[in-house]
């Protein structure tokens, strides 16, 4: 099964939910993560998903361009923006849609942002575990 997840730069939440498909999904899936602009991958998320076992520092930031001409089985929009900025997809893939807060814009203490970012990382969590069980048996 192949997952598109879309955000609006590809920096934080999709490259959270991105992380989470590919650790709980295994061999069983494959996942991309694209965003309508690049921001380049979050060092924040980075950080809370190494936290939680997740390596995503190898990910990289992409346009949603690279993908118009992919087959994907199920695509996700985890913000709103992304999902109104979003161009049609030439596709028959369930469209998912489930919009997190952006911990990018959470102000405060360092520890404070950081909390931000887990309290969405987890979210994310859950709600891919709940994604998974759902599709795949």
């Amino acid at each position: 099964m192949k997952f598109l997840v879309l955000c609006t730069g590809n920096s934080c939440r999709s490259q959270m939910m991105h992380g989470w498909l590919a650790s709980m999904g295994g061999q069983s899936i494959e996942v991309k993560s694209a965003g309508v602009e690049t921001h380049g991958v979050n060092p924040k998320a980075i950080k809370v998903m190494a936290e939680a076992d997740v390596d995503i520092s190898a990910h990289t930031s992409n346009h949603i361009d690279e993908y118009m001409s992919e087959e994907f089985d199920v695509v996700i929009t985890v913000c709103d923006h992304a999902r109104e900025s979003c161009p049609v997809f030439p596709t028959s893939a369930e469209k998912i849609h489930h919009n997190f807060s952006d911990p990018a814009k959470a102000t405060g203490t360092e520890e404070e942002v950081l909390n931000a970012f887990r309290q969405v990382r987890d979210e994310i969590k859950e709600f891919s575990k709940k994604m998974l069980s759902d599709r795949i048996s």
